[in-house]
């Protein structure tokens, strides 16, 4: 069992990693691949090691927050470590607890990849579960699309925006990524999606 894996960053995709340890190169699945390039060198990822019949996976995170969510996730019915990258990609771990613990549809469903259904299983499974992340209180009231405490439009760019903010971003930056890319994007984009783009040209830039 592979607990974290620390090494040098050779190369990036939409979602995963390749990190070098030891001249051995592991692709690594990772919520916002592009946002790991701001940490310093070594890079550490914690890693959640995942074995089906057709395939030997690596899941990385960069706390033992993100890890211990992602676990906590796969247990609910529905939700496979794809979907799970996609909800840790949308907020920060004592964000989407928060959300799970006050029954908030609202916020869980503008997560990517997550309808009503899921949701309704995300607070059943996990509200009881979720004692050891500590929400500040007020990330725990946001609502979806909210930044800074404003009221937004609820629009994928506003989510995307919260997402970007929560990873370290300043306003300006993602200021900056949005021009960038605004004239890519379409109206079926997903936070997700939108999240994705912005992060290559922060990387770029």
């Amino acid at each position: 069992m592979i607990d974290y894996l620390r090494g040098r960053l050779v190369h990036i995709e939409e979602d995963y990693v390749v990190l070098d340890v030891h001249d051995v190169g592991y692709r690594v699945f990772t919520p916002n691949p592009y946002a790991l390039a701001r940490m310093e060198e070594p890079v550490q990822l914690y890693i959640h090691y995942h074995v089906r019949e057709d395939a030997v996976q690596l899941f990385g995170f960069a706390t033992r927050e993100e890890q211990a969510l992602f676990r906590q996730l796969l247990e609910v019915s529905g939700i496979g470590p794809k979907v799970a990258l996609g909800i840790l990609s949308g907020g920060r771990p004592e964000t989407i607890a928060a959300a799970i613990r006050q029954e908030n549809i609202a916020f869980l469903t503008k997560l990517p990849g997550i309808g009503r259904k899921t949701a309704q299983r995300m607070i059943v499974d996990l509200k009881d579960k979720l004692g050891a992340y500590s929400a500040p209180a007020a990330a725990a009231r946001a609502e979806p699309g909210e930044t800074r405490g404003t009221q937004s439009d609820l629009s994928s760019w506003a989510a995307a925006r919260e997402a970007l903010a929560a990873l370290g971003y300043r306003e300006a930056e993602i200021d900056r990524a949005w021009h960038a890319i605004k004239d890519h994007v379409s109206d079926q984009d997903s936070p997700d999606v939108l999240i994705k783009k912005a992060l290559q040209e922060l990387f770029q830039g």
